[in-house]
């Protein structure tokens, strides 16, 4: 481990220095035991320490972070009591989740059937995504079924995608601005996986890598997963600032540099051409490889759709580039189709590796996926037209409910990045998840431990009325003594 940050080590231990690295300022500086547990309790639920890890003894973390051995003994104690962590005598202090509660990431759906304490039917303001468009799924099933049959006759194997799909895909990146040949692109079973193949193919444990911070969360996860050590630039509600993203990328020199430069998530920012050009040239430069996450980059709601970031490169200036999307937000996220245009070369030694993991892709989900694609362009503006309703009735909603909150509308992408004015998204959160409400709380899209507790993300992508109701829900757990920051000394959480 070379910054602390990484936490999934070969042993399964996480040294003293380790977790002191991973706490925040307040809890250094005035270390209790309730604060103490509560932010270990944060950095599991967060994925920030893996499950089924060894904590360090008590007298190592005690002097790590300066406090007395007792606070580090009664936090311990906290964390036992409430589940988060088991004993073994001789095998010390080991974490874990407690009954009902879900790793990060696969939490239950909420709006799904979910249901508040008071038996409400529960809303989900945390999935950034849409179901799918009316009749749209119904008639690429139609499309798909005649010519499943001839699919059917062969093994179904298809590692790279089906030719046909791996050609729409590359059409469109053509008619984008980015001349493609179909050798250039593997489908995957979504963008996650895509990113996910890109990161082990590229990094090795201990690597540098640079993302922006806030950034998407199932990245992050990918990255820690991976063991990479982990460098952010900052993005604010006004953008990206190039000159530090230059700076970190020159004394840093990672290996691979991941941006989301078309309607960031969760900031909604959209990078301008200018810093794009940047970029491409500071991440050649150091020769790191440069993945561009697409995936909500048709989600133009205020301003015309952007050309891929590649498409900027002088002629053979993109090959550090990989670009990455998929169907789920344009679409529907139940159908598991991505993709990586990446060079040709590249994109062999991706399949190579996949096969490892998953052999292939579906072939239903792909021959669904062709008419979808094709019919983007027709079918994409009613839903960009439903998405700006939505997005009005959100603002609509947190004007009425919850005007000490602030927050810019972006000029596209699918949520809104909340100010609280207070650092309490993780406190809001819980509470909300008992009023039948399930929140992005902040700290989950940052780099660095305790950040962003002042911020939710808040899609717009459910119906109006759903939309006004998780809002008030949101307003009434806000205002029921929600303000009271982690640190307090009181065990909210305790089971």
């Amino acid at each position: 481990m070379a910054n602390g940050r990484v936490v999934q080590t070969a042993d399964r231990t996480i040294g003293s220095r380790q977790l002191a690295a991973l706490l925040p300022a307040e809890v250094l500086a005035r270390p209790g035991y309730r604060s103490l547990a509560e932010a270990v309790r944060t950095l599991i639920l967060d994925g920030r320490i893996a499950l089924h890890v060894r904590l360090p003894a008590e007298r190592e973390l005690a002097e790590a972070v300066g406090a007395s051995r007792a606070t580090v003994t009664g936090a311990y104690d906290l964390l036992r009591e409430s589940g988060y962590v088991r004993s073994r005598r001789g095998s010390g202090t080991w974490t874990e989740l407690p009954e009902g509660h879900r790793p990060v990431g696969a939490h239950a759906l909420v709006g799904a059937g979910g249901y508040s304490a008071d038996g409400e039917p529960g809303i989900d303001l945390a999935i950034a995504a849409m179901g799918a468009p009316d009749g749209a799924l119904a008639d690429a099933l139609a499309w798909a079924a005649p010519r499943l049959p001839d699919a059917a006759r062969s093994p179904g194997y298809h590692p790279f995608g089906l030719p046909d799909l791996r050609t729409a895909v590359a059409d469109r990146f053509t008619r984008r601005g980015l001349p493609t040949r179909p050798e250039q692109i593997l489908v995957t079973s979504g963008a996650q996986q895509a990113f996910t193949l890109v990161v082990s193919l590229l990094c090795r444990a201990g690597d540098r890598v640079v993302t922006e911070n806030p950034t998407y969360a199932n990245a992050l996860d990918a990255l820690r997963h991976a063991r990479l050590r982990t460098g952010s630039i900052a993005v604010s509600d006004t953008g990206w600032d190039m000159e530090i993203a230059e700076s970190t990328l020159r004394q840093t020199v990672p290996r691979l540099a991941y941006a989301i430069p078309d309607f960031h998530n969760p900031t909604g920012a959209l990078m301008p051409e200018e810093q794009r050009l940047r970029l491409l040239a500071a991440t050649r430069r150091t020769g790191t490889w440069l993945v561009v996450d697409e995936t909500i980059a048709d989600i133009a709601l205020d301003v015309p759709a952007p050309a891929p970031l590649a498409s900027l490169a002088p002629r053979g200036g993109a090959d550090h580039v990989v670009t990455i999307g998929s169907l789920s937000k344009t679409h529907w996220g139940g159908l598991r189709v991505g993709w990586i245009r990446a060079t040709a070369k590249m994109i062999t030694e991706l399949t190579a590796l996949r096969v490892s993991a998953d052999m292939t892709g579906s072939v239903l989900d792909q021959l669904v996926a062709l008419p979808l694609l094709d019919g983007m362009d027709r079918t994409l503006p009613a839903r960009l037209d439903q998405l700006r309703e939505r997005r009005a009735a959100l603002v609509d909603a947190l004007q009425r409910h919850t005007p000490e909150w602030s927050w810019r509308i972006p000029p596209g992408g699918l949520s809104l990045w909340v100010d609280l004015g207070e650092p309490v998204s993780s406190a809001l959160a819980e509470r909300a998840a008992a009023a039948g409400v399930h929140i992005g709380r902040g700290a989950r899209f940052g780099v660095d431990p305790g950040t962003f507790e002042h911020r939710l993300r808040l899609p717009y992508t459910l119906p109006a009325d759903r939309l006004d109701e998780g809002v008030r829900r949101l307003a009434a757990a806000f205002h029921d003594g929600v303000p009271l920051p982690p640190s307090v000394d009181r065990p909210h959480w305790v089971a």
